[in-house]
């Protein structure tokens, strides 16, 4: 630290002689030019082409390495698209440009004037005419980051990170591009984007804990949103057919990696369909997505061999049960002592008063899911854990729904949806009742949108955290978040 101190200080005073004779901080400078238009251009010409065709460059970065020698030196130059190597002359340059290139340091942002030329070992190279200061990097930049020090580095100062590793600057450029074909696809089947509130009256569309801000004008306490899906709905019963929206919500839960408070997810909704539909419609996203940014079907996954091929695994929800947990067959599976010995043999921790579907799904939460590593919808979900889905004909006790789990996690939910009013407003009651929760209400005024009548629609939710953590290989959701929530350094 004292280190790093004393070289800020030097930095400083760097900065204070520059200021004698030049503007440090100018208002703008003419970029024309970058390294990888450059370099796609020129880099298989040979010198002597190069030199007749006399090129003109205009390009600014950050110097991210210096090389004086005497009365000449070369540097690297760096912007977002990657390096290019300059190079000074005093004679050429003049002597107050090139005292002002030797007062540099590694991360000063520059902009330079020149002509293209290579060098004797063919290096595509700027022979520098006009060089200016346009922001002193007044800290010193950090080594190559390693080890887990450095990760954390990573997350809390990400633009460090982009500033030194191109894989990190590649990686949210691909998530930019995934959302972006996500998007597309959904726009080419006719589906409306939409925006609708981020703080709400009344928590609703999932079972979360909420974050809790307050209006000052109206003196109201407001929450924002868990989840868009009870508003994404009122636009169906509005008259739109096709809805969805790429949105941020908000859990006020932990931290791991998979979770962050908040989170990127899409919901779309689409009337006269059913859960079937949108598994399907998943599937050609899927497809989509792979072909579009030319990813295997077959692909690696933190030392997972996982299978993205189409059509993907579907298996119910009880079935998935006795598939994957020994000991839990048909005899078994509704024997209720004989589940709590088996979860406290497991250690598996029951909820108080666990009633037989609560055991289930912490069953299926703890054993089931993480042995799901290829692309697999489960179906056929119990109604009580699935208050807004709706229940088939033939068992009112089982929804059709279904979660797609890869790699042992959750990447989307959807399901036909419930949308008889006083079913609804039944199921919300006994969600009400049931919860510990002193506060828990429910959106009255959804139901109230509902008695005017909503089409049989689906819909579903798909994480994009998560998947461009599956589409990149990426271990944790931190690494795919450009700025992560981090618990403070002190």
């Amino acid at each position: 630290m004292a280190e790093e101190n004393k070289l800020i200080t030097e930095r400083r005073k760097k900065l204070e002689e520059i200021k004698k004779k030049y503007k440090p901080y100018p208002n703008s400078f003419k970029k024309v030019d970058n390294t990888a238009s450059l370099i796609d251009q020129y880099s298989d010409n040979d010198k002597e082409s190069l030199e007749k065709k006399s090129v003109n460059v205009s390009i600014s970065g950050r110097l991210l390495t210096i090389r004086n020698m005497g009365s000449s030196s070369f540097a690297n130059l760096h912007d977002e698209y990657g390096d290019i190597q300059i190079y000074l002359q005093k004679k050429q340059i003049g002597d107050d440009s090139y005292e002002l290139f030797k007062n540099l340091d590694l991360g000063d942002v520059v902009g330079i004037q020149g002509k293209l030329f290579k060098t004797k070992t063919g290096e595509l190279t700027i022979n520098t005419s006009f060089i200016q200061l346009l922001s002193k990097s007044l800290r010193p930049l950090p080594e190559k980051f390693h080890g887990i020090a450095d990760i954390e580095i990573k997350y809390r100062q990400r633009y460090l990170d982009l500033m030194i590793n191109p894989e990190t600057k590649n990686l949210f450029k691909l998530r930019s591009n995934i959302i972006s074909t996500i998007r597309n696809y959904f726009i080419n089947d006719d589906y409306l984007e939409v925006e609708t509130p981020m703080m709400h009256m009344i928590p609703g569309g999932a079972t979360a804990k909420p974050f809790v801000t307050h209006h000052n004008s109206l003196d109201l306490d407001l929450y924002l949103r868990i989840a868009p899906e009870l508003f994404l709905k009122r636009c169906i019963i509005g008259g739109y057919e096709k809805v969805f929206e790429i949105n941020r919500s908000f859990r006020n839960e932990g931290l791991s990696v998979k979770h962050n408070p908040e989170f990127t997810m899409i919901e779309f909704y689409c009337a006269y369909e059913d859960y079937n539909y949108l598994m399907k419609f998943i599937e050609r996203l899927f497809d989509r997505l792979l072909h579009q940014h030319e990813i295997d079907k077959v692909i690696n996954y933190q030392n997972y061999q996982v299978n993205l091929k189409t059509p993907f695994t579907k298996i119910k929800f009880y079935d998935a049960i006795q598939k994957y947990v020994t000991g839990i067959n048909s005899t078994k599976i509704n024997d209720i002592d004989y589940l709590e010995k088996f979860c406290s043999s497991h250690e598996i921790t029951l909820r108080d008063k666990s009633s037989l579907i609560d055991i289930h799904l912490d069953i299926f939460e703890k054993i089931v899911e993480k042995k799901l590593i290829d692309a697999t919808f489960v179906t056929h979900y119990p109604t009580k854990i699935s208050p807004l889905s709706r229940s088939f004909d033939d068992n009112p006790d089982l929804v059709e729904r279904f979660e797609l789990f890869i790699a042992g996690r959750e990447i989307a939910n959807g399901f036909s949806e419930l949308n008889d009013p006083q079913e609804q407003s039944n199921r919300f009651k006994l969600q009400v009742e049931s919860s510990t929760d002193d506060k828990m209400s429910y959106d009255e005024d959804f139901i109230t949108a509902l008695e005017y009548g909503m089409p049989p629609t689906a819909g579903a939710g798909i994480g994009i955290d998560r998947l461009i953590m599956l589409l990149t290989d990426s271990q944790s959701i931190r690494d795919v978040l450009l700025f992560p929530h981090m618990k403070p350094k002190k």
